[in-house]
Parts: structure tokens; C-alpha cells; sequence
């Protein structure tokens, strides 16, 4: 009768040893192999790759940008377009 209330007890983790493993054996047996799944997508990962290094190459070829803040403050200026003065009691039109 003990081996019996162990086994209540410990249902829970025989159930998820049983749905993990039954889960790992259906990845295994149904899933595609590595080598189909390089075949299809290199394509993809060589111009992805090419991407990347051009991107390298560019970003340790080209010079630095110049350091002067009012042209990135300019930029940001444009980009956000005018703006409105904030609304608190020193800058209230109505006084």
C-alpha cells in the first residue's frame, strides 16, 4: 500500500516527465533536419551577412561626424517641428 500513496504524490511530476519527454521525442522525430532547414533559408542568412559587413566596413572607413551640436540640435529641431511654449503661469498669454 506505500508505493501506491508515492505515486498519488508524485503524479504531477510524472505527468510533466511523460508530456516532456513525449514532446522532445515529436520534435525529434518531426521536425526538419538542420541541414533542410540551410538550405532553404541561406539565401537569406548570406545577404544578411553581406548586409552586416558592409555595414562594419562602412561604419571603420568613413570619418567621424564633426562634434558641433548645433547641427544635430538643428535636426532635431526640424524633425520635431515647431513647439509650443509650456503652459504654466509665466508663460500664460491671457495675463
Amino acid at each position: 500500500m506505500e508505493i501506491p500513496e508515492k505515486l498519488v504524490k508524485l503524479r504531477y511530476h510524472i505527468l510533466a516527465t511523460l508530456i516532456l519527454s513525449a514532446t522532445i521525442l515529436s520534435l525529434i522525430t518531426v521536425a526538419p533536419r538542420f541541414m533542410n532547414l540551410l538550405a532553404y533559408f541561406w539565401p537569406l542568412l548570406l545577404s544578411t551577412a553581406l548586409v552586416l559587413a558592409l555595414v562594419f566596413f562602412f561604419a571603420k572607413t568613413s570619418p567621424l561626424p564633426a562634434t558641433d551640436s548645433s547641427l544635430d540640435n538643428s535636426l532635431l529641431d526640424y524633425v520635431a517641428g515647431p513647439q509650443d511654449p509650456p503652459l504654466d503661469s509665466a508663460h500664460n498669454k491671457f495675463d
